[in-house]
């Protein structure tokens, strides 16, 4: 089936064919046969992806569109929205990575039949894996024995005899009568849509409940006080509206299976789906599809790094039972080492964030999940769960987290929090979910370590030896990215310590540099030494500059205040003096090497116009291999980042592992950065070679017979070069570097342009080393002159 229901923008058009826009639009002026718009505006139209494919083939402009890009036009095209057809195609690899001979009998048939399989299949995995999951438009009832069922239904999508497949997918009502065969089906008849002999596919038995978690599935408010209206959702939720808002006063399920008129428009996606699959493995599919969303909408998501993921899942140690009560995109639960019998739960205001991490989670251990969609702090759907541990990235000031109708609930063991305290009330239902012993860690806003509305609270967390460790993060860490941002480590007090102390930890000193963010490997390895020698004796001997245990009589002031900064000596500076000399001599050196690099003055030449090509035509005709970057792989090797080329500083990023290979960087690569605006390309040397490609990043490798790496990178940084190369939106510039111009030299005139080049690189990385360290000896002055250890003469 040509795939017509999925649309495509002139910009994704110009992607398949490796073109720039305007070359779409030359093509829709000059042929009369080109595809005519089906959605759209005026000024931006929509096309149909399967018309736009067959005209390209047709054309002789496209032999193959890439699985991964059509994959990604298919879902960015959903009719749906992006959202749904990620959960859609969630649900399928879920299905492919669970029952593959059952995705490939499904798949065998028309789309319509698949369309018609996939409930019934669906609810023999997602029921099993994330405890009961409803049909989609299907209300749970309070203490029903299933969803829905009639008086002797046996669960979702079945009636009392119900035989068919996906009964309810195109009835017009789902509350079967007791007794009924069906949704809207007459006495006895097998299914809905059903020929009475097809026999049963994955229909429950008669009488057995499918979604009987009442804890979820409650309507009354677990805190006894209706809520007004939900809150602001948390930083990392979409800010747009979403096709579903989750209840505050009940939580839901956070997946429904999609009934079959609901899947027939994502059957293209689900197949292609299936194809990247088969290509790369279900999980990966799944994560290559989640993170090319995140990618394409930045500001619209707050995302937990990597890094800092797998730093406060190492605080908790291995464990069983983990709760995540914002979960986000699932984050923080996917960096838990997995072991067996592992439960993990998960809740989020926004649904299709609960149920993307509820699919992200399953494909990616067997753990047991239980996801759900709703205000947490209003509607808790875990109230009776005792965790091992809970980890946590709440969203940051809040005032409308439910100050006014929470007021005597029952979780505000050390204090209400004030309106302003938001974080507060996160801390204290963290410590509520856990088990006597378990531990607790969040990332939180500085402020929450200091303000006075929240020093009451602090001070009783500390009495009662909740608050174990607080570590500020260095700059950069985590949006937002401007401040140091804190981790909190508690556990739930079993008993009372007798002489309780606090470790204060800052890791300042790993800031990286520009906006690359810190060294995680190094932040890590410091912040877990200091917490395991503090777990074992108690207490820790003070590492001045980085970290101490602090006895909680001396944090009980007036203040309570808990920023680490505040309580830790500045590091020893006895040899400040020298260090600044040494300093100082070496700025000199550089600065006498910065003069000798100085170019020559410009030597008048006059305007060439040389023939030009692109990198899209090189690339096509084999003088380079253009990759792109953001796969991991299994080897944990450094990661250059964009912010690493714009900055020209080493490799400083990380990639969560995956099936696929990384791209790994060769001397002579050309490396260029597509976001941000700037005419930046970097040559990878030795020192870089080995490094694998991030996000965000372009890598060009030249063959060198007939191109020279430097004459491409010098090229490629032409400001005109640049702008003719771009596309703006209302606030990113992104490049399409295949659109990129290059003039066709000889061999040997591309060299004689190399050399200049080259030297013109040496002479900004000697001005960048210069003014790094003309920065250290003016803040090392500073330091020493208000310390003491400068003398001002």
């Amino acid at each position: 089936m040509q795939d017509n229901a999925t649309e495509v923008t002139a910009a994704g058009i110009a992607r398949l064919a490796g073109v720039g826009r305007a070359a779409v639009s030359n093509w829709r002026r000059r042929h009369a046969d080109f595809p005519k718009p089906v959605g759209g505006t005026e000024t931006s139209p929509s096309f149909a992806l399967g018309e736009v494919e067959a005209w390209l083939r047709k054309q002789g402009k496209l032999a193959e569109v890439p699985l991964r890009e059509r994959v990604w036009q298919q879902l960015v095209g959903h009719p749906e929205g992006p959202l749904t057809a990620l959960v859609h195609a969630g649900c399928a690899l879920l299905l492919i990575h669970e029952r593959p001979t059952v995705w490939l009998d499904a798949t065998a048939g028309s789309d319509a039949r698949l369309a018609a399989l996939m409930p019934g299949a669906l609810e023999q995995v997602l029921t099993p894996r994330f405890g009961g999951v409803p049909a989609a438009g299907v209300k749970a009832s309070s203490g029903a024995p299933g969803v829905n069922a009639g008086a002797t239904g046996g669960g979702v999508n079945t009636g009392a005899v119900a035989g068919g497949v996906n009964a309810p997918s195109a009835a017009p009502g789902v509350n079967a009568p007791p007794g009924s065969a069906g949704v809207n089906a007459p006495p006895g008849s097998a299914g809905v849509n059903d020929a009475p002999a097809t026999p049963a596919v994955n229909s429950s038995p008669a009488g057995q409940p499918v979604n009987a978690r009442s804890a979820v599935h409650t309507p009354t408010d677990v805190h006894g006080t209706p809520p007004r209206r939900a809150s602001t959702p948390r930083a990392s939720t979409p800010r747009a509206s979403t096709s579903r808002t989750a209840d505050p006063a009940t939580p839901a399920p956070a997946l429904r299976i999609p009934t079959g008129p609901q899947l027939l428009p994502s059957v293209p996606l689900l197949r292609g789906a299936g194809e990247l699959a088969a290509e790369i493995g279900a999980r990966q599919a799944f994560e290559f599809l989640l993170g090319r969303h995140l990618d394409a909408n930045p500001r619209q998501y707050t995302l937990t790094p990597t890094g800092l993921a797998g730093l406060m899942a190492d605080l908790v140690g291995p464990v069983r039972t983990v709760l995540d009560p914002a979960c986000g995109t699932g984050a923080l639960l996917r960096a838990v080492d997995t072991r067996p019998g592992q439960e993990l739960y998960a809740q989020d205001s926004a649904p299709e964030l609960a149920a993307l991490t509820a699919l992200r989670l399953a494909l990616h251990s067997r753990a047991a999940v239980r996801a759900a969609a709703g205000d947490t702090l209003r509607a808790d759907a875990h109230p009776e769960l005792r965790a091992d541990a809970v980890l946590c990235h709440p969203p940051f000031n809040e005032r409308n987290w439910g100050h006014d109708e929470l007021a005597y609930d029952a979780r505000w063991e050390y204090g209400f929090p004030a309106r302003t305290e938001s974080e507060l009330a996160w801390v204290q239902h963290a410590l509520a979910r856990l088990a006597d012993g378990g531990s607790a860690v969040l990332l939180m806003p500085p402020a929450a370590a200091s303000r006075r509305s929240g020093r009451r609270i602090r001070a009783d967390l500390l009495r009662r030896g909740a608050l174990r460790a607080v570590v500020a993060l260095p700059v950069g860490a985590a949006p937002p990215y401007n401040i140091p941002l804190h981790v909190w480590v508690l556990r739930r007090p079993d008993r009372t310590p007798a002489a309780p102390e606090v470790l204060l930890v800052d890791t300042g000193r790993f800031a990286g540099e520009g906006r690359g963010g810190p060294h995680w490997a190094a932040v890590r390895e410091a912040v877990l030494d200091a917490w395991r020698s503090f777990e074992r004796a108690g207490r820790l001997e003070e590492r001045p500059g980085f970290a101490r245990s602090v006895p909680v009589i001396g944090l009980l002031d007036d203040d309570v205040d808990l920023a680490p900064a505040r309580h830790l000596p500045p590091a020893a500076v006895a040899d400040g003096a020298e260090q600044l000399t040494a300093v100082r001599e070496h700025l000199g050196e550089t600065l006498r090497l910065t003069a000798d690099l100085t170019p020559p003055p410009a030597a008048p030449a006059p305007g060439t116009r040389w023939p030009l090509t692109t990198i899209g035509e090189l690339a096509r005709g084999g003088a380079l291999v253009m990759r792109t970057g953001g796969n991991g792989g299994h080897v944990r090797v450094p990661v250059l980042t964009d912010h690493d080329v714009l900055a020209g500083t080493a490799p400083s990023g990380t990639l969560p592992e995956s099936e696929e290979e990384a791209v790994l960087a060769e001397p002579g690569d050309v490396v260029v950065p597509v976001l941000g605006g700037g005419s930046v390309a970097r040559v990878i040397d030795e020192a870089t070679g080995g490094a694998a490609l991030g996000r965000n990043l372009v890598l060009l490798r030249p063959d060198r017979a007939a191109l020279d790496p430097w004459f491409l990178a010098g090229f490629l940084r032409g400001t005109a070069n640049n702008r003719q190369a771009s596309s703006y939106a209302s606030t990113a510039t992104r490049l399409d570097v295949r659109r990129l111009q290059l003039p066709r030299l000889p061999l040997d005139e591309q060299r004689r342009y190399g050399a200049r080049f080259r030297a013109l690189d040496e002479f900004e990385r000697a001005l960048r080393h210069t003014s790094r360290l003309g920065e250290q000896l003016v803040r090392g002055m500073y330091d020493g002159l208000t310390d003491g250890t400068v003398a001002p003469d």
